[in-house]
């Protein structure tokens, strides 16, 4: 709350909580006022009108000087500073935008696709367009469904600060014209075209109605088609006879050269606006070639090939002399490809009333020598259908003949048959019989060979199953035989070798070394040199031992001592 001091004329503020009087020579300015709460997306607009010391933002400021505050605050505005306006943050989709102006540059620019909170130095900018191209925008028409609707109704307003949008239908283009860049740019449909501050679109005024007049068609999007217009053209033939042709054309944009890998070539895309009425200069460059066609020709001729000569002339020739399928406008790629003929009337009605006459002339004419042919053509397949009639009754008359014929032959193959039948048939069977016979003959000493093959294989078979087995029982056996052997073995050779492990190897030797040993020591304690032990039942030559033992004396010195005899201890029978 701010005071006026009547007789200095200052101000000052007075923040509340607070109670005060006022004195004489002080009034309330603006009573009281509220305080400014700013939420995220909210903001002042302030002036200075005195100089001051900002103390928040520690800036000097000067009268006239344009500021700031954002939110979330709470702001009380001093003695010296204007409340201008508050602003609140506009939140703009992918899709939509505002246009906005620098007060100070002059510059406007377009923000899209996000929050935006204009500062203290901006202000929203109006986009004016023309009449007819703001008609088109508010209209509210789908350009392809709604072609063939002249009125252009408008169904809403337009809030000139947005940016303006426009989508592009499927299969259609539009231009966009930048007075600031000097520079057009084509945009291929389907897609959304947002224009720029200085961006405008190309208008595009054809001919419709039939026939053709100039700027009945408006429109922001070229169609590339295929699509069909139609038009009436006026010609006269070389005899004078001028007629009126409704004709109608199939035309498209050839659209494969404006792209080329999925890149729009500017310089083909330009060519589709190149020509500002398309429509109106086919039809033109059309009727003018099909006028000079028909100029050449009468009206007979061309009653009866209208169509070849309104093609040729139109399409043209190849260097086969095969009239072409397409007429191609270089200028923007448009082209024709076919020409309907929906309807040929004279303007002159006395031309129309004798081409009635004659045609009903020639309907009536027609009509009688159909009449006249199929009279003919009824007494012919009458004559037909006689001869076929009297044939069919000479080919029945010879076929019942032929019927009669066979008839008798049947009559006397059966009285032959049954003179001869009961001979013939004792004779068959006596036949059949020895026949039957035979095969039984030959059947049984065939199944006798067989009994006997079978026979001698069995017992062939039984042998040899027999010997087989026998041979397996003998080797079983010998090998049974060969097993106990060698367990046997064995078991000797593992008894032996355990009584040797049980007496012992020290025990062995002393029981093999015990009887020699004795007698020596026996033959020690009776103090003999030599001694002969025999058993009795062995007799010794004593004659001969004395001998060799002389002889032994004599040559070789004295006498050797003697040697002991084994005795029966020292044999193998222990």
């Amino acid at each position: 709350m701010s005071m006026e001091n009547l007789s200095l004329a200052r101000k000052k503020l007075v923040k509340g909580e607070k109670s005060f009087f006022l004195v004489p020579g002080e009034k309330l300015e603006k009573g009281i006022q509220e305080v400014f709460v700013l939420g995220e997306d909210e903001g002042l607009i302030l002036r200075a009108n005195e100089p001051y010391k900002d103390e928040e933002a520690k800036v000097d400021r000067n009268p006239g000087d344009r500021w700031m505050v954002r939110g979330p605050d709470e702001y009380i505005p001093d003695v010296q500073v204007e409340v201008v306006m508050k602003r609140k943050a506009i939140p703009l989709d992918e899709n939509e935008g505002i246009y906005v102006r620098d007060v100070k540059t002059g510059k406007v620019r377009a923000i899209t696709g996000e929050t935006y909170m204009l500062n203290h130095d901006e202000e929203m900018w109006k986009k004016e367009l023309s009449p007819t191209i703001e008609t088109l925008l508010m209209s509210g028409k789908d350009p392809l469904a709604d072609r063939t609707n002249r009125e252009v109704p408008v169904t809403m307003t337009r809030d000139k600060t947005r940016v303006i949008t426009f989508r592009v239908p499927h299969n259609a283009a539009v231009q966009i014209y930048d007075y600031k860049e000097k520079k057009a740019r084509v945009v291929f449909g389907p897609e959304l075209v947002m224009l720029g501050p200085d961006e405008q679109f190309t208008q595009l005024s054809l001919s419709g109605g039939k026939p053709k007049k100039p700027n009945v068609i408006r429109s922001l999007c070229l169609l590339l088609g295929p699509d069909f217009c139609t038009d009436i053209v006026v010609v006269e033939t070389s005899d004078h006879a001028r007629l009126s042709l409704q004709l109608s054309y199939n035309w498209h944009f050839e659209s494969d050269k404006v792209t080329k890998d999925d890149k729009v070539v500017e310089s083909e895309a330009a060519k589709l606006f190149s020509v500002p009425d398309f429509v109106g200069d086919a039809c033109k460059a059309i009727a003018s070639r099909i006028r000079g066609a028909v100029a050449g020709v009468q009206f007979d001729d061309f009653h009866k090939n209208s169509a070849r000569i309104i093609r040729s002339a139109v399409f043209g020739f190849d260097v086969n002399q095969k009239v072409r399928d397409r007429f191609h406008f270089v200028q923007n790629n448009l082209i024709i490809t076919s020409i309907d003929i929906q309807s040929v009337e004279p303007v002159d009605q006395r031309t129309r009333d004798s081409l009635q006459k004659s045609v009903q002339l020639a309907i009536e004419i027609t009509t009688n020598s159909q009449e006249a042919a199929a009279r003919h053509e009824a007494q012919r397949l009458e004559q037909e259908a006689k001869g076929r009639l009297e044939r069919q009754k000479i080919s029945d008359e010879a076929e019942a003949e032929r019927s009669r014929k066979e008839l008798l032959e049947l009559v006397a193959n059966s009285a032959a048959v049954e003179s001869t039948g009961q001979a013939k048939a004792e004779a068959l069977s006596r036949a059949e019989a020895a026949k039957i016979e035979g095969e039984a003959a030959v059947q049984q000493a065939t199944l006798k060979s067989q009994a006997m093959t079978i026979e001698a294989e069995s017992e062939l078979e039984r042998l040899s199953r027999a010997r087989a087995a026998e041979i397996k029982y003998v080797r079983e056996q010998d090998e049974l035989e060969i097993n106990k052997v060698r367990e046997m073995v064995g078991i000797d050779t593992q008894k032996f070798k355990d009584m040797v492990e049980a007496i012992g190897a020290n025990t062995i030797q002393a029981i093999a070394t015990s009887g020699p040993e004795m007698q020596v020591k026996l033959l020690k304690s009776l103090g003999l040199k030599s001694t002969l032990i025999t058993d009795g039942s062995s007799p010794i030559n004593l004659f001969n031992t004395a001998q060799g033992l002389i002889g032994g004396l004599q040559g070789h010195g004295p006498p050797a001592p003697p040697r002991a005899i084994p005795s029966a201890a020292d044999s193998d029978d222990y």
